[in-house]
C-alpha cells in the first residue's frame, strides 16, 4: 500500500508539537528545531544521522536532538506510521537540569535514535495521549511526570530505590490530600517536597505505589464518591472534585470502582 499522510496539532501554552504520519516517502536530510520523540507503530524506517545509520521496527522508540540533521527511507514495499512530539527546547532542557540536581552529570541529548524498550514505549503512547487531549482536558501534571519517566528510559537516568527521599514526598502527598480539588503542577508539588521534579515522581512512586497524577486522581474520584452519596448531582461533584467535566470524571470513576457514578447515585452504595 502507497501513501502519505501527515497530521499536525500544535497545543498552546505546552511547548509541544504533535506528529502523526503515514507514509512511503523518503525525506532528505534536514533538521529540526526541537527535542523529537516517537513510536515507530507500523513498518519499519531506516534513517541517518549525527548518531549513526540505524533502523527502526514497529515498537521501537526513536529521537532526534535539535538542530541534529537526519533523513528518513522506509525498509521494503508500503507506508511506515510513526508518532511523534516534537518539544520547544526549553521545555526539556528544565527537566534534564532536574535530573542533573539529583547528583552527577545528565546528557543533554538524546544518546540513542533508536531505543527497544517495553516500558519506555508504554510511557511514549500514555504522553502521546495525554499531550493530545490537553486542550480538553488540561492534564498538565500527568503530561510533566510522563515526561519525566520517559527521559528516564531514554537518557538510561536512574536513582537507587533506597536513596529516594519519600519523606519528602510525603510533603507533596499532604499537599495533593489537603485541596486535592485545586489544579496541580509537578513543578509546585516539586517545591512543596524540596524535591526536583524528578525526584519527586520517582519518590512518590515509591512512598504510595502511585505517580503523583494518579494518586491525584484517586483522591479526587473518592472525594467524587463522597459527594454522589451525599445526594449532590453529578457534574457539580465532578467540578466540586477538580475534574474538567463530567465525562472525565465518569471514566476514571468507571476505571476506578467498577461501576458508573449514575449507577451508584441510583442503585445505592454499592
Amino acid at each position: 500500500m502507497k501513501g502519505h499522510a501527515f497530521k499536525i496539532q500544535r497545543i498552546p501554552g505546552l511547548g509541544v508539537e504533535i506528529v502523526e504520519a503515514d507514509s512511503d516517502r523518503t525525506f532528505a536530510r534536514h533538521m529540526h528545531e526541537h527535542f523529537g520523540i516517537g513510536l515507530l507503530v507500523r513498518g519499519a524506517q531506516r534513517s541517518a544521522s549525527g548518531r549513526g545509520q540505524v533502523e527502526a521496527t514497529a515498537g521501537d522508540l526513536i529521537s532526534v536532538n535539535p538542530a541534529e540533521v537526519h533523513d528518513g527511507a522506509p525498509i521494503g514495499d508500503g507506508t511506515r506510521r510513526w508518532q511523534m512530539l516534537y518539544f520547544d527546547p526549553p521545555l526539556i532542557a528544565q527537566v534534564l537540569k532536574d535530573m542533573a540536581n539529583d547528583g552527577g552529570v545528565c546528557a543533554q541529548e538524546f544518546a540513542y535514535p533508536v531505543l527497544q524498550s517495553p516500558r519506555a514505549a508504554e510511557l511514549f503512547r500514555t504522553l502521546y495521549q495525554t499531550v493530545a487531549e490537553a486542550e480538553e482536558f488540561g492534564d498538565h501534571l500527568k503530561i510533566e511526570e510522563t515526561l519525566v519517566l520517559l527521559l528516564g528510559h531514554l537518557l538510561d537516568r536512574s536513582i537507587p530505590v533506597s536513596s529516594l527521599p519519600e519523606v519528602a514526598a510525603n510533603r507533596a502527598k499532604a499537599l495533593i490530600d489537603d485541596d486535592p480539588q485545586s489544579s496541580m503542577s509537578l513543578a509546585l508539588l516539586a517545591r512543596e517536597a524540596d524535591l526536583s521534579r524528578f525526584q519527586l515522581v520517582r519518590a512518590f512512586t515509591r512512598l504510595t505505589g502511585l505517580t503523583p497524577h494518579a494518586y491525584l486522581l484517586q483522591r479526587r474520584i473518592h472525594r467524587t464518591r463522597q459527594l454522589i452519596a451525599a445526594g449532590m448531582p453529578l457534574a457539580d461533584a465532578s467540578l466540586a472534585s477538580g475534574f474538567a467535566d463530567q465525562s472525565h470524571m465518569t471514566r476514571c470513576f468507571v476505571r476506578s470502582f467498577g461501576f458508573s457514578p449514575g449507577m451508584y447515585a441510583r442503585k445505592g452504595h454499592p
